[in-house]
């Protein structure tokens, strides 16, 4: 079948990397709600989350990407790899545009991510996020292969907390949020470690974020991944208190924060100043040489493309002072 309309980078994304899909006109933004229960957490629809019920007349003047959509992918059948031409023609993108002594990196879906498309095959959830590990190892060891870094984006293992009704315990919750960091070291076993760098996001949406899960009742399921490095939001308003958290927080010692430190969530450019105080905020818990300055996530469609330039200045500039 061809490539489905895309509607959201991760369903196309992983569509058009895996055998096993199908374009199905149930998705994650029409199926019907999902209620869960102590011991069986489900996961709701996109529109069916908590903070959207706190806010409805925010949700409702927002255009809400994916309604009438009937271009998304279900699992309905084995989930086997594909993408190797892509990830080869990716691969050879990044590497030329390289100057000499400069290191590259390829994001790539993470395990738990890639499984939150509709299920209608396998038996369980976790068998579906397991199928999608073994599927996925065989691009991440392309990428590494390659000698670049791989960036393992994953905003499921904090975002699925909102998308869970009523709101999980948060024992309940840091056991869902293993099985995903499970099926990531499944995933990257055997891979240099210093080479795989986990993305944690809160999903990244316009909106209050007012039920996101807190860093300190994630982070401990988070630093069992077996990765060199995790990239997360650290700019944006919501998160920006959090930086404490590490402070606190059995971080290994060969571990490299990667803090957001300009935001994809406001068209306001960060002051050099700002971004200097962020940076060594992190500096001062691990040291400068495990500091990556970074951006809270991806700018690519939620700023304009000058104001995204501008950001990066700030970001090289704020690095500089720092």
């Amino acid at each position: 079948m061809s490539n489905p309309v895309d509607y959201g980078a991760w369903w196309s994304y992983s569509f058009q990397r895996a055998a096993g899909l199908s374009l199905t006109e149930v998705n994650a933004f029409n199926e019907p709600p999902a209620r869960s229960t102590p011991g069986n957490i489900r996961l709701t629809s996109f529109l069916d989350r908590r903070d959207r019920h706190l806010f409805p007349a925010v949700y409702a003047e927002a255009v809400e990407v994916g309604q009438g959509a009937t271009g998304f992918p279900t699992t309905t059948g084995p989930i086997t790899y594909r993408g190797q031409a892509a990830v080869a023609s990716d691969i050879r993108h990044i590497t030329s545009a390289l100057r000499a002594g400069e290191q590259g990196f390829l994001t790539a879906i993470a395990p738990g991510s890639a499984a939150r498309v509709r299920n209608d095959y396998y038996a369980t959830e976790e068998e579906h996020i397991w199928a999608w590990a073994d599927a996925l190892r065989e691009e991440y060891r392309a990428i590494t292969d390659a000698g670049l870094i791989l960036q393992l984006d994953d905003p499921s293992l904090a975002e699925n907390f909102d998308q869970i009704n009523p709101a999980p315990s948060i024992a309940e919750y840091q056991a869902f949020t293993q099985i995903r960091v499970d099926a990531i070291n499944h995933a990257i076993a055997g891979l240099p470690k210093e080479q795989v760098r986990l993305h944690l996001c809160w999903g990244s949406w316009h909106g209050p974020h007012v039920t996101d899960i807190e860093l300190k009742d994630l982070l401990p399921v988070i630093l069992k991944a077996n990765v060199g490095s995790i990239s997360f939001e650290a700019g944006n308003v919501r998160h920006e208190h959090e930086f404490g958290v590490w402070a606190d927080a059995a971080v290994p010692d060969d571990l490299v924060l990667v803090p957001g430190v300009v935001s994809h969530a406001t068209n306001v450019v960060e002051h050099p100043d700002l971004v200097a105080q962020r940076i060594r905020r992190f500096t001062d818990i691990v040291g400068n040489d495990r500091v990556i300055a970074s951006t809270d996530c991806g700018l690519g469609g939620r700023v304009h493309a000058d104001i995204a330039w501008a950001k990066l200045e700030s970001l090289g500039e704020g690095a500089r002072r720092a």
